[in-house]
């Protein structure tokens, strides 16, 4: 494998976790329910911190993030801001036209002035040439100044005499006669505009085909052609004709232009259309009835061409037969009212809006069910929440994919299962938690002062004996004979003195000389490894699971497992479950067991008879049994069959004892470790602790591993001569 490494230029992407932490963030749930995909649908849905400091998000933290998104959204913006911004284009209009009204008045009443300044002779002429032909007599320059002023008096107050509402101003100033040509181009842009965007918003959300009705008058005319072509292909799907797709087909190859991409049959183009109309509708229920009232009449002012609102009122009356009418939507917005905003603004903020809501329909479709999110557009996620967002998207889509390369993960048809791989990380996860929770010396070491010869090396040092295994520890014993008598320097012969390049020869060497003496040596102490095979007893009764001591159990198995198989791969384990019947548990099996395996019953008399043979088999001279277990025994085998009852009966303590008696006789020890503390269960256990020599203990679950892990580590070592 070649691997090629090159400067970090901001461009890579480090993933902020790999397939270990991911199992290692599942374990705990695959262990408590048995079910990896429900682990990791948990996984996806509250996200997780790892040890490395780095967090995950779920789903649950980009719905927080979309929710709080939404709200802010609302408290940004006021819909009622859209009147503001209409109010604000009039009112510029009519002060653009008043200015111009003022300019033109005085720009005659300056020229009135230069020409009382002119040629008298000049204006002899023109008298005399009145008098003699009095019918080509021009206008008195007074007069016409007079005029001038009286009419832009009137038009000032018309402009004063508009009504408050922007409904009315419309209506007032297409009936009024502009006198200024930049404020008449103004109010003629400004219902270009309304028109433009209702008829983006109410038919189609165009992207480019409305931008280019101002540069080009047949867009309009265009127009008009595209609602026809829609209402008849409205008709012919109500009439049922032939061939829908073809005539769509040749309906967007017209006018596709005038739609967003992706639109690719009838049904998606008149739902596209119903949603357009529904954000205009959201946006007039978001208003106060006031302003919603004025918008409404100053749409009916705009839309005055009588053959496109014919058009219109035909396709709303086709959506309304053929799609189900959707609910419209009042959002309470607390923005600023007096901030102006345009129609396009808004409509742009009842769109995000519509995809918020949207976009957390489908991640609370994913939070509840199949923890497949290929469905959510990670292009919509990052417009709405951020590049950071749409990462976290795709981290969670490639959970079940890392672990699956990783070898953790593997398919039973549509059943996700554990590689033996998995299940050796549960286990030393578990196994890591166990020991991380053990505080110093909260357990004895259980130190013995027996030493001797041969096993495995430690960290503690001793005097050598003759016969101890030669394991030097050179420090030490440089240290005892420099204490006993520090150092000397001698000059070796000039034959045995090491050259060394670059410098000159001296005539002797002198050199560190430290002489040892039997009694400075040491050594290394050595530990016996005892070899030992055990028969781990897991109760899985019902009082297991809905008390929930089971877990622990589960954890316990898996953390002895590994600790056994890293570190004594010489040793035996055995791992039984009983309940009304005692069964082996392969390793393997632990993490996914739920609680269909669980049944009535605790049939220790079964497990000790399953262990008995287990451990006869093997020739180690260390057998133990470990029982952990709530419960004394409620159940025993008759002829083959399981007798139940609770409270127990003498013949099942009976039976049970019998087999207690038959382990001891084979030298097998039995160690009780009880999770409930109930008058029936101690008398049992100090019965079998009795004949068995064995030890009991309660444990909390929350303990339970520090317990039989602690003891097994301390019981497998002993220091040896």
């Amino acid at each position: 494998m070649v691997y090629r490494y090159s400067r970090w230029d901001g461009t890579q992407q480090v993933m902020p976790f790999d397939a270990d932490s991911i199992m290692e963030a599942i374990a705990e749930d695959v262990l408590a329910h048995g079910d990896v995909r429900r682990a990791l649908e948990k996984l996806m849905q509250q996200g997780h911190k790892f040890q490395s400091g780095e967090r995950m998000p779920g789903l649950r933290d980009l719905i927080d993030r979309l929710k709080q998104q939404r709200q802010d959204t609302l408290r940004r913006n006021n819909m009622d801001g859209v009147i503001k911004d209409i109010q604000q284009r009039l009112d510029k209009i009519k002060e653009t036209e008043r200015a111009g009204i003022d300019k033109r008045v005085e720009e005659s009443r300056q020229q009135l002035e230069q020409d009382e300044q002119g040629n008298e002779a000049q204006e002899g002429q023109e008298d005399a040439s009145k008098q003699s032909n009095p019918k080509s007599e021009i206008p008195n320059p007074k007069s016409f100044q007079q005029m001038l002023e009286k009419m832009a008096e009137r038009r000032k107050e018309q402009l004063e005499q508009l009504p408050r509402d922007i409904g009315g101003q419309i209506k007032g100033l297409r009936e009024y006669d502009f006198m200024e040509p930049d404020a008449r181009q103004q109010f003629q842009e400004l219902l270009e505009m309304l028109q433009q965007q209702m008829m983006q918003n109410n038919v189609s959300g165009m992207q480019k085909g409305m931008q280019q009705i101002q540069q080009d008058p047949k867009a309009m005319e265009e127009m008009r052609e595209m609602m026809r072509d829609l209402n008849q292909l409205m008709r012919d799907r109500q009439e049922g004709r032939p061939n829908e797709q073809s005539r769509f087909n040749d309906f967007m190859q017209k006018h596709g232009h005038n739609f967003p991409p992706g639109i690719e049959n009838m049904d998606q183009l008149m739902e596209h259309i119903q949603k357009q109309m529904q954000y205009v509708e959201n946006m007039l229920n978001s208003m106060s009835p006031q302003q919603r009232a004025e918008l409404e009449e100053a749409m009916m002012q705009v839309m005055q061409d009588p053959g496109l609102q014919a058009e219109m009122n035909e396709l709303a009356m086709h959506l309304s037969q053929m799609l189900p009418p959707q609910p419209g939507r009042q959002y309470r917005f607390s923005g600023d009212a007096d901030e102006s905003m345009s129609m396009a603004q808004a409509m742009s903020v009842m769109e995000q809006l519509d995809q918020m809501e949207q976009l957390e329909r489908e991640l609370n479709a994913a939070r509840r069910g199949d923890p497949n999110l290929d469905n959510i557009d990670a292009d919509e996620v990052e417009q709405l929440l951020g590049p950071d967002a749409r990462q976290a998207l795709e981290q969670l889509r490639e959970l079940a994919q890392q672990l699956e390369d990783a070898g953790y993960l593997e398919w039973d048809g549509s059943q996700m299962q554990l590689t033996p791989r998995a299940v050796r990380k549960v286990g030393q996860k578990a196994l890591h938690d166990i020991f991380g929770m053990l505080k110093k010396d909260a357990f004895g070491k259980h130190a013995i002062s027996v030493k001797g010869r041969g096993g495995e090396r430690t960290y503690d040092s001793k005097a050598y004996e003759f016969g101890d295994p030669f394991y030097l520890d050179l420090n030490t014993t440089l240290g005892n004979a420099m204490l006993r008598e520090g150092t000397s320097e001698e000059r070796r012969p000039r034959a045995l003195r090491p050259h060394t390049p670059g410098r000159e020869r001296d005539e002797g060497l002198h050199d560190l000389v430290v002489r040892l003496k039997p009694e400075d040596f040491q050594v290394y102490s050595t530990e016996y490894m005892t070899q030992s095979s055990t028969c781990l007893l897991i109760d899985m009764s019902r009082s297991m699971l809905l008390r929930g001591c089971f877990l622990a159990a589960k954890k316990v198995a898996l953390a002895l497992n590994h600790l056994i198989r890293s570190q004594f791969p010489k040793d035996d384990l055995y791992i039984i479950g009983f309940s009304g019947y005692a069964r082996e548990l392969k390793p393997e099996m632990l993490p996914q067991l739920d609680w269909s395996e669980y049944q009535y019953g605790t049939n220790l008399q079964h497990a000790l008879m399953l262990s008995r043979q287990l451990l006869g088999r093997r020739k180690s001279p260390n057998k133990q049994i470990i029982v952990i277990t709530d419960g004394e025994p409620t159940a025993h085998l008759e002829d083959g069959e399981v007798f139940f009852n609770y409270p127990p009966t003498f013949r099942t303590i009976q039976e049970t004892m019998r087999e207690v008696v038959r382990c001891t006789r084979d030298q097998i020890t039995i160690n009780t470790f009880m999770l409930e503390r109930s008058y029936y269960m101690a008398d049992f256990v100090e019965q079998m602790t009795k004949v068995n020599k064995g030890r009991a203990f309660y444990a909390t679950p929350e303990a339970l591993g520090e317990y039989i892990l602690v003891d097994y580590v301390s019981s497998k070592r002993k220091k040896i001569k």
